[in-house]
Formats: structure tokens, sequence, C-alpha cells
């Protein structure tokens, strides 16, 4: 597949990039300092966008997997790909999303709705009527993203995960880097606060602006928002985003002072994050495809 391909292209890069180390040189500083930074998860403008097919396996096996670390909640939360743009030059513009009142561990391939993002009639909600192909909401700041972003957001993800939904939550929601799992965020996370409700109005403009250069997004008293490039990327940092506010969390409630990085370090970690992720988000992908072929098959139907 495309993303086995790019795992081994970014092996055989960071391998050369590694053979030029020198004595008292550690490997990932120089792995650092060789890879352009990206805050969105390393957009690599010389590789083809998958296959439909691809992002639906991939798309299903997130869904999954993150059943699985129990970070959903009821038949709420959406993921999301854009397949077709109108600024690559398709003829419109569609993603690939959950379709409404499925739950994430009754998704499959095939059952992920493909819509026109814009179909205006499908943005209404009318409980007198037949529920909709797709949640209202998902397409008003799914939708709007992946158009006011592009390439850097073709995947989105939100979910109101346990530890990052209670660090929304919080007067002061900054994540401060307290472990190597904290430090991946540190300058790479940003925050909005003008939560109004349910995300039907204006919320993904100021959503895309709030985001700046990064790819992950705390949605005050209310969840969080990880935008990729690819559904591995995407997928890696909402993970260790939810695990970095698990630990920051925790140590909050032992009531301990904390023992917080100094900025240098702090970066430094961020960085050398910054460098491995480019060859461990594809693997991670697929090594969840890997167990889910194992346990749970009909994932692929």
């Amino acid at each position: 597949s495309m993303y086995c391909v790019r795992s081994r292209l970014l092996r055989v890069k960071c391998f050369g990039i590694l053979s030029q180390t020198r004595p008292n040189q550690r490997p990932t500083d120089l792995l650092a300092a060789n890879f352009k930074r990206s805050r969105s998860n390393m957009v690599q403008t010389d590789i083809e966008p998958p296959s439909e097919a691809q992002v639906r396996l991939d798309l299903a096996a997130a869904f999954r997997f993150v059943v699985h670390e129990r970070m959903n909640e009821g038949i709420a939360n959406h993921f999301s790909y854009q397949i077709e743009s109108k600024a690559e030059g398709h003829s419109r513009n569609a993603m690939i999303v959950n379709p409404f009142g499925t739950h994430f561990a009754n998704v499959t391939a095939s059952k992920l709705a493909k819509i026109d993002i814009d179909d205006e009639t499908l943005y209404r909600f009318d409980p007198t009527s037949p529920p909709p192909p797709v949640d209202p909401t998902a397409i008003c700041i799914h939708g709007a993203i992946h158009k006011l972003l592009g390439r850097r957001a073709r995947c989105i993800l939100h979910l109101h995960p346990h530890y990052a939904t209670a660090l929304s939550s919080l007067k002061d929601p900054k994540l401060l880097p307290i472990d190597q799992n904290t430090a991946r965020f540190f300058n790479r996370l940003s925050y909005d606060d003008g939560f109004d409700g349910m995300g039907l109005g204006d919320e993904a403009e100021r959503l895309a602006t709030r985001i700046g250069e990064n790819s992950a997004i705390i949605l005050g008293n209310h969840g969080v928002l990880v935008i990729g490039e690819s559904i591995g990327g995407a997928l890696d940092e909402m993970y260790y985003l939810e695990l970095a506010a698990r630990n920051y969390m925790t140590a909050l409630m032992s009531g301990k002072e904390l023992s917080i990085l100094s900025d240098e370090c702090a970066e430094k970690t961020a960085q050398q994050w910054d460098a491995q992720n480019q060859v461990y988000a594809p693997q991670f992908i697929a090594q969840i495809r890997e167990l889910l072929h194992k346990k749970e098959p009909e994932y692929k139907d």
C-alpha cells in the first residue's frame, strides 16, 4: 500500500541520516536537526494520497482503535477524510465520514459515508424527518475545515476523550511539559475558548483560525480536534494527546508541586518527536490494521 511505501522511504531516509552520527551525539538529535519541522503531521508533498479503498480501511481501523482505548462517546464524535477537493482538480469537495447513529465499534470500511461537502441539504437537521445520512454538526465543522485548511487537514479527528476533555474544562487548560508525552505538544498545541453550544454556526471558521500552524487544538469546555495529512499521523497525534492529558491531569490530582521541564528541554523533546513521527505514524496505523485483522476482521467489510 502507499502507506507501506511511505514507511519504507522514511526508514531509508532515517537510516541514511543516522549513519552520519558522530561520537557522543544522540541519534534523535541528529534526526531532529535533519528533518524540516512541520506542526501538521509532517506533510509529504511528494507522496500521492491513498486510494479510497485504503482510506476506508484506515479510517475504519481508527474508529475501532479508539473504542479499544475507550476514547469514544456513544454514537457521537466524528472522523473524516477529504477524498476529493476542487483545489486539487476534482469536480467537487467530498469527504468520507462516519454515518449518523453508528457506534464506533460497528464502523466498517463499507459503512463509511461519502458525501458532497457542498450539498446544503445535508446541513439541516429536522427531528420530524428520517435521520440524516451524516450528523449535520460533522458536516458544518469538518467540511468547512477541510476546505479552509486544505491538504494539511485532509484528515480531521474530533473526540471528547476523558482526560483531554477534563483538561479543556479547566480555567487554565494549558498543557505543561512534565514528561516526554506532554513535551511532545510544547508550543504545538492550540486552544479555543469560544464554546457556544453545538457546532452548527461559524465554529469551523474560528477553529481553522485558532489552530494556526499546529495540528491539535483543545476546544474549551468541549474536547479536542486534530488535523493531519494522513489518517495514521492524525490518529497518532490524537492518541498521544489523550495520553499526555492523562499524565498531566493525574499529576495535578496528586496535589503535589509539578516538576516542569525547562523550555529548552521541552522544545528539544518536541523536536525529537517531530522527527520520529515521520516513521512511527505510518507504522502505527499499519500495526492497528494487523491487530484488527486477527481480532475484528469484519472491520474491512
